[in-house]
């Protein structure tokens, strides 16, 4: 980070000037943006190029534009800790810097075109500079929410097989302790202003490494990103998406759900984690110049969140419903937000009470979005459209998005089934590549010429989605999916359980929350069962993220006996949330 400070002291004109000429012998043939084509490309009315780099065909060429000042006025990322430190760079300090970026990881961490690197980063610039450096060099990125424990680690390492990590100095210890079992990783980057044995310094290899780096060539199938996404079993699914999938998928995403043009200014709350956070922060924004800006904040912060929306020009805010509804305790008509004037969320079901609430007191609608990891936006509330409360909206564009039943039917409107996406003859370019390393499950999530996103919903007759719960045991709370075989393997590792169900249970805040049922050991009976229920709450904490762990413990006897865990989960569910 400091190195990232001191470089905002060298924005004179003279000290600019020898790197932006260094930059852009390599740039001299640039064409304005065609966004004729993206569209067309977005809709599938075109084919995907060939070849495709986000970094080169997009940031570059804003970058070009902004040099001959027919761009944005605002930065392309705007950064702020609420401690006084603010960062701004251009879109042509951005290409600067994550040239640079990229000649660190080509050079001293000695990775190649196709080789992954696991970045568990929170919110600081960084992120930023090294995921575009990673499309720089052909490296494929996998990012990590910060809250994963050293075992969470480990299994990524190995199921990855990255050769390199990137994290902070507060989870180098946790990395260290596993870094022996992890055969494939060679190399480990810190971002810290202190020194760590075996591991390499990026302040310092970032202010030595050289001004100008070519990009590497990317075909549109080749690999950018991989995402760990929980599901109902086993552990979490490595999600692998591609250039054109990831780079060129959400430029319609931008444009009308976001509805960002080079003027505006996007703040999106998600984890760098989750594909969200890509969406939001990276592609979306960055497809239409405009500016993404960021606040870094330990934990979401409802007064300081609209604190900077009245000091700071945030003109979208895209956040998970769970911030809106604690937004909404507040007395929103007290603040003067400086420029808002576009609010999206997204993650899991908006209540309807809150989006009337907020409309009440700000004046401005929430446009509800609804996607996957795997595909990215479904369906989604736009501008110009009337808005359904409680309602997911209209099929977002290429997809058509049908309600069809166990067999592949289409049902009527009204009638509940699963939402599935018609395929056709040929797979959207904007859907995922593959599960890595699991040919089954890739091929499984297509059914007879649909593919099935394990949500159940209906359709009304004006082509709005309505959501009625997941297929399968995945609970989604606060916008994370957290897989109850996770949570029950966890907990089964505590000397005082025998057994135990996960599932979600209503909350007024967060939607839901995972609530677990306990079988106790004769031993463990007599203990308080308030201690007790905080000693396995901890006990989840550290052995896998702490956000998975059941802030709901309930004490039975025995569990329903079924033949599998998910009808043994199915029944406590409904019985959960049939006491709302």
């Amino acid at each position: 980070m400091k190195i990232l400070l001191e470089f905002q002291v060298l924005r004179s004109p003279g000290s600019i000037q020898t790197l932006r000429m260094l930059f852009h012998q390599y740039h001299k043939t640039f064409t304005p943006l065609n966004f004729s084509d993206y569209e067309a490309i977005g809709r599938c009315e075109q084919e995907v190029p060939e070849y495709f780099n986000f970094a080169s065909d997009v940031l570059d060429k804003w970058s070009q534009i902004e040099k001959e000042r027919k761009g944005p006025s605002s930065p392309a990322l705007w950064w702020i800790n609420g401690k006084g430190d603010e960062i701004k760079w251009s879109f042509e300090e951005l290409g600067l810097l994550s040239q640079k970026a990229a000649n660190v990881l080509s050079g001293p961490c000695s990775l190649q075109k196709g080789d992954r690197v696991l970045v568990i980063l929170p919110r600081i610039p960084e992120w930023w500079l090294l995921n575009v450096a990673c499309m720089r060099t052909g490296v494929t990125v996998i990012p990590g929410t910060t809250q994963l424990t050293a075992q969470d680690i480990c299994y990524r390492l190995l199921a990855s097989k990255a050769k390199c990590i990137i994290t902070t100095d507060v989870l180098a210890p946790a990395v260290d302790s596993v870094a022996s079992k992890c055969q494939f990783l060679k190399t480990k980057l810190m971002i810290s202003e202190h020194s760590r044995a075996k591991w390499l310094n990026f302040s310092d290899l970032l202010k030595a490494a050289p001004a100008v780096h070519n990009c590497v060539k990317t075909k549109s199938q080749d690999p950018m990103a991989i995402y760990f996404t929980s599901g109902a079993t086993g552990s979490p699914k490595m999600v692998e998406h591609s250039y054109g999938s990831l780079g060129l998928g959400f430029f319609l995403c931008g444009r009308y759900w976001m509805d960002l043009t080079p003027s505006d200014v996007m703040w999106n709350m998600s984890d760098t984690a989750w594909v969200k956070g890509a969406i939001g922060s990276v592609f979306g924004p960055w497809f239409q110049g405009a500016c993404v800006f960021l606040h870094a904040m330990p934990q979401f912060d409802p007064k300081a969140t609209l604190n900077t929306l009245c000091r700071y020009p945030v003109t979208t805010l895209c956040s998970a419903p769970t911030a809106y509804r604690m937004l909404v305790q507040h007395d929103l008509t007290r603040y003067a937000f400086k420029a808002l004037k576009h609010c999206l969320t997204g993650g899991e079901p908006l209540n309807p009470e809150v989006m009337a609430q907020w409309k009440n007191q700000t004046g401005l609608t929430i446009y509800e979005g609804y996607g996957q990891t795997e595909i990215g936006m479904i369906c989604a509330n736009m501008k110009g459209m009337k808005i359904k409360p409680g309602s997911f909206g209209k099929a977002a564009p290429p997809y058509d998005v049908e309600i069809i039943d166990e067999n592949g039917n289409v049902l009527p409107p009204g009638k509940e089934g699963d939402i599935a996406i018609k395929t056709a003859a040929k797979r959207p370019f904007t859907f995922f590549t593959r599960y890595v390393d699991d040919p089954v499950k890739t091929a499984a999530v297509i059914c007879k010429n649909f593919y099935i996103t394990g949500d159940r919903g209906s359709m009304d007759e004006d082509g709005y989605i309505w959501f009625m719960g997941r297929s399968d045991d995945v609970i989604i709370s606060s916008g994370y999916r957290i897989g109850p075989f996770e949570i029950e393997s966890a907990l089964i590792q505590h000397p005082g359980v025998v057994e135990s169900a996960v599932v979600s249970s209503p909350d007024p805040i967060r939607g839901e929350v995972v609530k677990a049922f306990v079988v106790l050991s004769p031993s463990f009976k007599s203990q308080d069962p308030k201690k007790l229920t905080c000693e396995l709450q901890d006990h989840v904490k550290k052995v896998t993220a702490p956000y998975k762990y059941p802030r709901k413990i309930e004490f039975v006897q025995q569990l329903p006996k079924t033949i599998t865990g998910k009808i043994r989960r199915n029944e406590l569910r409904n019985k959960e949330w049939g006491q709302i």
